[in-house]
């Protein structure tokens, strides 16, 4: 590798390098004690350790060439290689491109500064085409050299970053270097002699976090497959630390989340994942979730400013946050002051001509924002222009008419003038009013207490969008959340659900979408359809909107459009509890757009076959319990319990376990501060009943604790009537239990437990999905040992460890695939068996890795036809029963069994001709051979293929379970155990020569070759004479004299003759009638001869094969 020249002086350098080449301008030197018997002694070890910790790969590399002009002590270092070859490229092309022209030049500096332009030339050509793109190429191309050179991973691993660390074994730290790439953490540490080398995958982390304790003052604790790793000494331990949480959920994402993984384009080439990439997109996520925008926004720009707050007459300061469609600021000075400007709504961007610095956005409504002392605020103004312009384009449909009015309007009411048309085009059937409009009109004439305090509710709010305008560009302070805190005014919470949750965005950015969706979806029938029509009536049965055809209809649309727009969520339980409240209070359209809202942004994951964004916010909360409420955690000795507790309160919101009135104004503080509104309430709850909860002596009795806790909050302040309320159903005479006001227990929430960050939760979020799916993981793996174990002989620890080497090879196959970055055949709604697969190629390395017939020279044909023999549905995949099940004969199956195995894979269906294309290869088959013979027998219409693949997986697809396809299923598995080996077809005269070659093939190397040879002539020559004379007996006319004669003379003929015989004169055998070989026939011939016994019966160590396979399956893939 070419380096930007540096000087080094040679009399130092002799200490540690000794010279190889040298000519009058250049010096190829090796370091010492590299390649030399014994290491090189104490030298040796002394110079191996500073490579290790020194930060220069000039001084890492073993060769290096050095400039030298005559007379002068200093020298330039230009290149450096890992191996001698790559050094000796470098010197001839030195030598054939360089020294004629140095003799031209009349002057040693002229000589030196042409040498180091051509150098820098050379670097700078290499850099076009390198993916390298770091702050410091040079200090990351040389890191990256040794990165190659120390772990030999594929080409196509990319390295992200780099850090001087130490690593902890036991007690004693070891410094070294950390790698951090796409797919693996690596570590290597080199110390008088002790070299430690750590490659850990991603996706095999069960557990990142930060640590410290009284030896390690702050350490990232990493846990993987069991193993507890600890990295300490890092100069910047947080930067560390995330970008190692980014790219461990990036492999997560990649490799078990293929639904988002789909549908984001940005982790699709890991060849272009950088760290400045990767911390890029987590200020995104974190900018998005925090102000509620679409997940496409990206943050483009951040400025330190002062915002001008009109209505305090003060100016904050804190960030102006800038993505493609939205301004946003957010104080840092503690008043939680926080401001939404979509560019849609931007009129006009100006600048003061004065020293403060200042940009004014004019939006619609008359309403103005001054950002003050903007660093390079004119550039900004520039940009924010082209910005807006590019924004009213793509929004001119919303965005022609501007209010005059002073007052403050609602933004959404231009936005529904053009949503109401297309629903009248689309369909005449959506509802235009929130049901609680329609089924509660509020009485004006009649005021009771309850009313007055609504009134003045909205009084209140009324107030405050008069102080900070009203709409999504509103201010949003402390106030604004304190009347959240005190619940939603009726009348105004459609609304405000719809500016807080950021569905009004959404929205806005969609005019139409919802009839259109309507409209498509109409009279669809799948799955997801009847599971609605199963729950519509299990909707709050008890609200008279549910009750008739208008609510019911309206729930029925939602759902319906929200399953055609996300089929791969479709309908879960729990979406049809939520959807109804958001009907009652929000219009139809809003509604759906808040569902949206929920489900793709604020609760991600959490409505799926695997709700894991559920169980991840369940661990979280376990979390949370363990900081606050340490006293629970010591009495409750199953932390578990917690989990099955809280899983409806995540899902629905604690809809399902508050009274409606109550409930409500939860969800009000959900839309307003996400998760962490429910993550503080729920433990709010947990210590509200502290003593009662200590005092159960088991879960059942706790559960019962909650639930009477639950009957009894309240909202006194709410004005639904008395037949909708829930809570009022529970009179005093029959509980003696003190009732709780909701709103008490929002505001106890907010302020026992207000601290809580959303940066934390957003880190905890990340950290305990790792645990979660890791766990899912394991759990799958343990149902499918369980299944599998009753069928074969191996051990429990084995068929473990064949898991797990079977799961990393799939896992491997698409580390470095481009096109495909997520595991084309994981589907983890599938049963537990058919999640993972294997296709011909993944199978024909773990065969060559584990079989025990893999060193025959026909390995690539055998491993084809055994595949072939295990596919039996013919859809060119195998799943883990079927290859454990070949693996166990292999090992465990008696000669019988082996035998019969043998016998199948030279018979169809697994046998196929294999006709090489490169004959120069020999019985290698390329990747493309390999995949083009295992899809020969696939030749059925691709609509058979579906129909009999639902019938093979009854779960597959969105389809109704079939009970009836699994019995049959099931009765076909045992009708296979039973199979007789009377039933197997006869083998053919072609077949049979291919048999025979195998044979030859599997003896070649043994102790006992020659007697294998001897033993197996033997039988080809008794078979070939019984099936002589059984043909005499049948058709005395036909005879087999010539090949009879020419296979068993003198008692049976050597390797080479028979082998001769069988490949060279193949034609002679089809001009005469053809003859074949039955099963019994073979077996019985072969236990006539004891060697052949032996040889397949005696036993091989599975053990010490699957340790070499775990070794060596990711070393196979390594740099050619």
């Amino acid at each position: 590798m070419w380096l930007k020249p540096e000087e080094v002086l040679l009399k130092n350098a002799l200490k540690l390098w000794l010279m190889e080449r040298s000519n009058d301008y250049f010096v190829l030197q090796r370091r010492r004690g590299y390649r030399e018997e014994g290491g090189g002694g104490l030298t040796g070890l002394l110079v191996g350790t500073l490579d290790s910790v020194l930060d220069s790969t000039a001084k890492v590399a073993p060769f290096r060439i050095l400039h030298q002009t005559p007379d002068s002590q200093v020298y330039l270092s230009i290149a450096c290689g890992a191996n001698r070859e790559e050094i000796t490229k470098h010197w001839e092309w030195l030598e054939q491109n360089i020294m004629k022209t140095l003799s031209v030049f009349d002057s040693n500096e002229d000589i030196t500064n042409f040498v180091q332009g051509k150098i820098r030339g050379l670097i700078a050509e290499e850099g076009k085409h390198s993916f390298a793109k770091e702050d410091d190429p040079e200090k990351f191309r040389e890191a990256l050299l040794k990165f190659e050179k120390c772990f030999g991973l594929p080409e196509q691993e990319k390295l992200v970053t780099y850090y001087s660390c130490s690593y902890w074994k036991g007690r004693v730290p070891c410094q070294g270097w950390l790698y951090l790439s796409t797919n693996f953490l690596s570590f290597y540490s080199f110390l008088l002699g002790s070299e430690i080398k750590l490659i850990i995958s991603w996706d095999a982390v069960s557990k990142l976090e930060k640590t410290s304790n009284v030896i390690l003052t702050e350490s990232i604790h990493v846990c993987s497959q069991g193993e507890n790793h600890y990295f300490s000494m890092f100069l910047h331990i947080n930067q560390t630390y995330l970008l190692m949480e980014q790219l461990a959920n990036y492999a997560i994402k990649r490799i078990f989340d293929k639904e988002t993984f789909d549908n984001d384009p940005i982790l699709d080439d890991p060849l272009q994942i950088t760290k400045r990439g990767l911390e890029n997109r987590a200020h995104s996520e974190q900018f998005n979730a925090f102000f509620r925008l679409p997940k496409e926004e990206t943050l483009k720009e951040v400025h330190e400013c002062f915002l001008w707050v009109p209505f305090s007459h003060f100016n904050t300061h804190g960030k102006m946050c800038i993505s493609e469609n939205y301004i946003c600021f957010a104080s840092q000075d503690g008043n939680l002051c926080s401001v939404i400007i979509p560019l849609r709504e931007v009129l006009a961007i100006d600048k003061t001509n004065d020293s403060s610095k200042s940009v004014i956005i004019s939006i619609k409504g008359k309403t103005a924002f001054r950002f003050s002392e903007v660093k390079e605020f004119e550039q900004l103004v520039a940009k924010l222009r082209l910005k807006c312009g590019a924004a009213s384009t793509q929004y001119h449909d919303i965005s022609t008419e501007v209010p005059i009015s002073s007052e403050s309007v609602d933004p959404s009411d231009d936005i529904e003038v053009q949503s109401l048309i297309c629903q009248k085009e689309c369909s005449k059937t959506v509802n235009t009013e929130a049901l609680m409009t329609v089924f509660h009109p509020q009485d004006l004439e009649t005021l009771n207490s309850k009313t007055l305090k609504e009134k003045m509710k909205e009084q209140s709010w009324n107030i405050l969008f008069t102080e900070c305008g009203r709409g999504v560009s509103m201010f949003r302070t402390k106030k604004t959340q304190d009347l959240v805190v005190r619940g939603i005014p009726e009348t105004l919470r459609g609304e405000l659900w719809m500016l807080f949750s950021g569905a009004v965005n959404d929205m806005a950015a969609n005019p139409g979408y919802y009839a259109e969706v309507v409209e498509q979806s109409l009279g669809t029938c799948n799955l997801a359809t009847e599971e609605i029509e199963r729950d519509l009536r299990r909707s709050l049965p008890e609200h008279p909107a549910f009750q008739s055809d208008t609510g019911i209809s309206a729930l029925r649309r939602v759902l319906t459009a929200y399953a055609f727009r996300n089929p791969k969520i479709g309908y879960c339980q729990a979406m049809n509890i939520l959807t109804s409240v958001l009907l009652l209070y929000a219009k139809e359209e809003e509604a759906f757009w808040l569902l949206v809202a929920v489900c793709e942004r604020m609760l991600p994951d959490y409505f799926n076959r695997r709700i894991i964004g559920a169980l991840v916010d369940q661990a979280v909360f376990e979390e949370l319990i363990r900081d606050h409420l340490p006293q629970l955690t010591e009495h409750m000795t199953d932390m578990t319990f917690f989990s099955s507790v809280s899983l409806s309160w995540f899902l629905t919101l604690f809809i399902s376990v508050l009274p409606i009135e109550s409930a409500v104004n939860v969800v009000d503080c959900f839309f307003y501060d996400g998760i962490k509104a429910i993550l503080q309430l729920g433990l709010a709850i947990l210590d509200y009943n502290l003593d009662k909860l200590l005092e159960c002596k088991d879960d059942a009795e706790a559960v019962t604790a909650l639930n009477r806790f639950f009957d009894n909050v309240t909202n006194k302040d709410s004005p639904l009537p008395s037949s909708v309320q829930q809570g009022s159903n529970v009179s005093d005479e029959k509980s003696s239990h003190i009732r709780v006001d909701i709103t008490d227990l929002i505001r106890e929430s907010n302020e026992k437990y207000g601290n809580i960050r959303c940066e934390d939760i957003y880190s905890m979020r990340c950290r305990n999905r790792l645990y979660v799916i890791q766990t899912l993981e394991e759990t799958t793996k343990q149902n499918v040992l369980r299944v599998v174990s009753q069928d074969v002989k191996l051990s429990l620890h084995e068929l473990d460890e064949l898991y797990v080497i079977f799961k990393r090879e799939l896992f491997f196959s698409y580390y470095w695939c481009l096109r495909a970055p997520v595991l084309k055949h994981h589907d983890p709604s599938l049963p537990y068996l058919e999640q993972y697969q294997i296709d011909c190629q993944q199978f024909r390395v773990l065969y060559h890795l584990l079989s025990p017939w893999a060193h025959s020279a026909n390995r690539d044909s055998l491993a084809l036809w055994t595949f072939r023999l295990l596919d039996e549905n013919s859809d060119c995949l195998i799943n883990f029963k079927e290859f454990s099940s070949a693996i166990d004969i292999m090992y465990n199956g008696s000669f019988t069994e082996k035998l019969k195995v043998l016998f199948k894979l030279h018979i169809p269906p697994a046998y196929t001709e294999v006709k090489y294309k490169d004959p120069s290869k020999g019985d290698e088959l390329s990747k493309e051979e390999l995949l083009y013979f295992s899809q020969l027998h696939v030749s059925k219409p691709a609509k058979e293929k579906e129909a009999e693949s639902a019938k093979n997986s009854p779960e597959k697809g969105k389809e109704k379970v079939d009970i009836q396809a699994y019995l049959s299923q099931w009765q076909d598995e045992l009708l296979k155990k039973e199979e007789n080996i009377k039933d197997l077809p006869r083998m053919n005269q072609s077949q049979f020569i291919q048999f025979s070659k195998t044979l030859y093939n599997l003896f070649h190397g043994d102790p006992e070759e020659e007697l294998l040879y001897q033993a197996i002539a033997v039988v080809t020559s008794l078979l070939l004479r019984m099936e002589e004379v059984g043909r005499k007996l049948h058709n005395p006319a036909s005879s087999t004299e010539g090949l009879s004669g020419a296979v068993c003379a003198s008692g049976g003929p050597s390797e080479g003759q028979t082998e001769s015989h069988l490949e060279k004169d193949p034609s002679s055998l089809r001009e005469e009638p053809q003859w074949s070989f039955a099963f019994e026939q073979i077996l019985a011939s072969l236990l006539n001869e004891p060697a052949l016994v032996k040889f397949f019966e005696k036993p091989i160590d599975l053990k010490a094969k699957l340790e070499n396979a775990k070794t060596s399956q990711l070393s196979s893939r390594t740099r050619k």
